[in-house]
């Protein structure tokens, strides 16, 4: 297509030439040069007739080469895009010209770990942990509403790890986070984000992922899971895993980096498998430890919501007592058990009754036939099963204690003894108490 486009462009510059050169010569006589291209004699080359017949001819050689000229250029653009002339020597200016559209589409793929809907949980939300609240209060919140307070060597957290037993609300903490930091760009990154089969293309996400946050500071950068990204370095690990974890490094604290108003907030279970030296980036690091009794308690009635139930302060106080050693994460599990005991009383009840209760329709309505499960020795029980109740005549039992219990015998708490003398060690060596 180059060479059809060079022969045609270069005969439309001679036509247009000899058009020029002709219109230049009027009416005087045609050269012998210009005559030879025609099948003339000498005195038919110099009539008027011939001087026609001539421009007639160029006017459409040029005709049809101007058009041939457009073809061709609007072909050359859609077969492919032409090629930038450098406009400059200057070897930064280049680089970034030609990584643009690679860094484009790695961002890309990073923007899915921005969290654009708030999670809505807020502080009193989470029962306890008044230690990591206030940590993660004075890195978060107060640098964004009262920047003068840091300034000078007075400068905020830029690294937290949250560690402890799991399920001990580590992961719910920086949903609170997401939610109370309005004004901050808050990134959710877990290892699938950053893991690529590629060669060379982890460390370019680690190195986007960054840029991203400082692009949109104040930002948060949370990682969950931490050391399956950052784990000890030793012979067995792979080139990827090291060059992963040297690019966090050097994004973290590196040397020309400008973390201001960027936290990194990791969480992991396993503390003690961190390289050390991505354990001295989280310059903050905080104990998530197992719920005490108090906040077990405000667990359950979190938990509960506004779910109709005939629990009081008492059996709250008992059913935290008797959850020694759960976690958050259990209790959460013993709830929804509790919770799912009305539906398996509808389920298998033989014998309902007709009780008085707020309309289906319309809730500040009382009626009277609205049906509940009941023992077969109840005088007003009326054999029949869930399937012959009409869909808005059921009134389902409310939870009750029993409910609470039947649940708490049957869920076994999931954090074990080793695992918590092993966090405690690592407590007493790096860390605080949240």
């Amino acid at each position: 297509m180059h060479n059809d486009f060079f022969f045609c462009h270069h005969h439309y510059l001679v036509i247009k030439s000899f058009w020029v050169f002709l219109m230049a010569w009027g009416d005087d006589e045609i050269p012998w040069y210009v005559s030879v291209k025609w099948p003339l004699s000498p005195d038919e080359a110099h009539s008027d007739k011939a001087k026609e017949s001539i421009r007639a001819k160029c006017m459409q050689y040029l005709d049809r080469a101007e058009k041939l000229k457009d073809y061709l250029k609007n072909k050359d653009k859609q077969g492919k895009k032409p090629v930038k002339e450098a406009q400059s020597n200057d070897k930064s200016d280049s680089d970034s010209e030609g990584e643009n559209p690679e860094k484009k589409k790695l961002q890309e793929h990073l923007m899915g770990a921005i969290v654009m809907e708030k999670p809505n949980v807020r502080w009193s939300d989470v029962a306890g942990l008044e230690g990591a609240k206030e940590a993660l209060k004075e890195a978060v919140i107060l640098p964004i509403k009262f920047p003068h307070l840091f300034t000078g060597k007075r400068t905020p957290w830029r690294g937290i790890l949250l560690f402890g037993p799991p399920g001990t609300g580590k992961s719910y903490l920086a949903k609170a986070v997401a939610t109370e930091a309005n004004n901050s760009t808050f990134f959710s990154v877990s290892s699938s984000d950053l893991m690529s089969k590629w060669l060379g293309e982890s460390e370019k996400l680690v190195k986007n992922l960054f840029d991203l946050a400082r692009q949109h500071k104040p930002s948060i950068i949370f990682i969950d899971e931490v050391d399956s990204l950052c784990g000890s370095r030793n012979e067995n690990e792979s080139e990827a895993a090291r060059r992963i974890k040297t690019e966090f490094l050097v994004q973290m604290q590196g040397v020309g980096n400008n973390n201001d108003g960027i936290l990194v907030l990791g969480a992991t279970n396993i503390p003690w498998v961190l390289d050390a030296a991505i354990r001295r980036r989280f310059e903050k690091r905080i104990y998530i430890p197992l719920p005490d009794e108090p906040a077990r308690a405000a667990m359950f009635r979190l938990h509960l919501g506004n779910t109709p139930h005939s629990l009081t302060d008492a059996d709250l106080r008992q059913l935290a007592h008797k959850t020694d050693g759960y976690s958050g994460a259990d209790i959460s599990i013993i709830v929804r058990d509790a919770l799912m005991q009305p539906v398996r009383k509808v389920q298998s009840a033989t014998h309902f009754k007709k009780v008085r209760g707020p309309s289906r329709s319309n809730s500040s309505a009382m009626v009277d036939d609205l049906l509940t499960p009941c023992s077969p020795g109840d005088p007003a029980a009326i054999e029949m099963t869930w399937m012959d109740v009409p869909g808005d005549k059921l009134l389902e039992p409310i939870v009750c204690m029993s409910d609470m219990l039947r649940s708490l015998a049957t869920t076994r708490p999931t954090v074990n003894t080793d695992d918590l003398l092993k966090v405690k060690k690592f407590t007493e060596d790096f860390g605080q108490e949240g």
